[in-house]
């Protein structure tokens, strides 16, 4: 996920938050093995029964609350062990400061998701791809389109908010079921990101393990390829047994409801390539997202003329005021098109800056709960009990993508998922004489493509929000970025491609 551009100082910075502390009290103790794990279970028994409550609704409170109640218990059990309030705080707003980066990027997403809809970008992405794309093969397609978009980019976030919004309101008209056309776009965009040197987890991941860039790259290709293979071919198995037969009509009518609203034509398309270069160009995403919300906001006003001046109807005023008025409700706020025809209204309504709010309010609840986790040391606890029962290379590896995951989840940040084990295991990874890039492929095939998958974790509470589709509903779709960490052990155990140091490099 490139949320921002790599530096090569953003490990050292955030290994000295995490282990650096300065105003770590000498007095203070770790909590131990099971107290450390009673704020892991609270929150885990909790989030359950909201989904059995609350349903898809999860994200509205109740998981930002049970998270809040977590941190509390974590922050609790530290307090007991001596750590002051004044270094929990700490911990906590410099948890919260890895996830900035997310959050701004995640508030111009929902601006650039009104623009582009209401300039006629991602309608006219969906009319062409509906013309193009067979339904059969939609979802390999869906998955090979998504690769290549995040691959050059090097972003599964700006893929997912673009050209991801547009194949997810394609597979929507064709009938498809949400949570396989979400798994299919976030396996190849996460494949992408995965591979490209242009991505900072690509970069980080490495970096932390000390080898180099291109031999981390090609080392992963061992776990990556056979990942995205069996995920492509259990897609395009998936396509092949959906009865399109009643869709044809349904396409008609959708693609000549958008003809009827949009003025659609292939000068739109200019909108979506301009930010795809921008990126490739190494322009960091925030700017680059922001310059594709103004970008969509000046072709809604040069392509949409009669659409705007439909949409003024539902306001007071006239004139250039109006017209000023639905641009900027189109990047804040909630913004109806009202075409009388409902798979239209539901693809096309934005919400803007605002619909975003619920996911902030989520990911910084989910950093509250890492950093109180941090602060009392309830997470080295749980990891170094981790390391303690890796005896084999095979359990080394299976203990790192667990302990990744465990990051992803309790961390709620995927550049913690790589930091912090990175720096965990290197020793020893290097003492028992294997490679550095056996450990950055590691990191790489748990901590950057699992985030997705935890709904409170930053990447798994945007992709849900931008796609609209709960973690829930695309988790079991996600084939690749589920079967990367399993590949990965399989390969351990099997001890196939797994180097070693040798005398000279010992």
């Amino acid at each position: 996920m490139c949320m921002f551009v790599f530096h090569k100082d953003f490990v050292n910075i955030i290994l000295q938050n995490h282990y650096n502390d300065p105003i770590m009290e000498h007095k203070a103790k770790d909590a131990s093995l099971t107290a450390s794990l009673i704020p892991i279970v609270f929150l885990i028994t909790f989030l359950s029964l909201n989904v059995m409550i609350f349903g898809d609704d999860t994200l509205s409170g109740s998981n930002q609350i049970i998270l809040l109640m977590a941190a509390s218990i974590a922050s609790l059990i530290a307090y007991i062990n001596g750590y002051s309030w004044e270094h929990i705080l700490q911990s906590i707003l410099k948890s919260i400061h890895t996830a900035m980066p997310a959050i701004l990027i995640l508030l111009v997403i929902g601006s650039l998701a009104g623009t582009w809809m209401i300039s006629g970008v991602v309608p006219a992405m969906i009319y062409y791809g509906l013309e193009i794309i067979h339904p059969s093969i939609f979802l390999g397609t869906a998955l090979v389109v998504s690769g290549i978009v995040s691959l050059a980019t090097g972003s599964s976030w700006s893929t997912i908010a673009t050209i991801g919004v547009a194949l997810f309101g394609i597979g929507h008209t064709l009938g498809i079921h949400e949570g396989m056309v979400a798994g299919a776009i976030i396996s190849g965009a996460y494949f992408g990101d995965k591979m490209s040197p242009l991505s900072d987890t690509t970069n980080l991941a490495p970096a932390v393990a000390g080898t180099g860039l291109f031999t981390h790259i090609r080392y992963m290709m061992y776990t990556t390829v056979p990942a995205i293979l069996l995920a492509f071919i259990i897609f395009i198995i998936l396509g092949f047994t959906i009865d399109f037969s009643a869709q044809s009509l349904g396409i008609a009518e959708v693609q000549s409801a958008i003809r009827s609203n949009f003025n659609i034509n292939p000068w739109l398309l200019i909108v979506p390539a301009v930010l795809i270069v921008l990126i490739m160009k190494k322009i960091s995403p925030l700017p680059a997202l922001f310059i594709g919300t103004l970008s969509g906001a000046l072709f809604a006003f040069i392509f949409q003329g009669d659409l705007i001046h439909e949409l003024k109807g539902q306001t007071v005023g006239g004139g250039f005021q109006n017209t000023y008025r639905i641009l900027m409700e189109s990047m804040f706020g909630t913004l109806n098109f009202g075409t009388q025809h409902p798979v239209i209204d539901r693809l096309f309504s934005t919400s803007g800056m605002a619909g975003m709010l619920n996911t902030v309010w989520l990911i910084l609840t989910a950093m509250v709960f890492g950093g109180s986790m941090d602060a009392g040391g309830q997470l080295r606890t749980i990891s170094h009990a981790i390391i303690q029962k890796a005896r084999s290379g095979g359990s080394l590896i299976g203990s790192t993508v667990f302990t990744c995951l465990f990051f992803n989840a309790t961390a709620s940040d995927q550049y913690m998922a790589i930091v912090v084990p990175g720096r965990m295991f290197s020793d020893t990874f290097r003492q028992r004489g294997y490679k550095p890039e056996v450990l950055s492929r590691t990191l790489e095939d748990a901590g950057t493509v699992t985030s997705v998958l935890i709904p409170w974790n930053t990447g798994g509470a945007t992709q849900a929000k931008v796609l609209g589709v709960s973690t829930w509903t695309y988790l079991p779709y996600c084939f690749f970025n589920i079967l990367s960490p399993v590949i990965a052990i399989m390969l351990a155990y099997a001890n196939y491609k797994i180097r070693r140091n040798n005398k000279e490099d010992a």
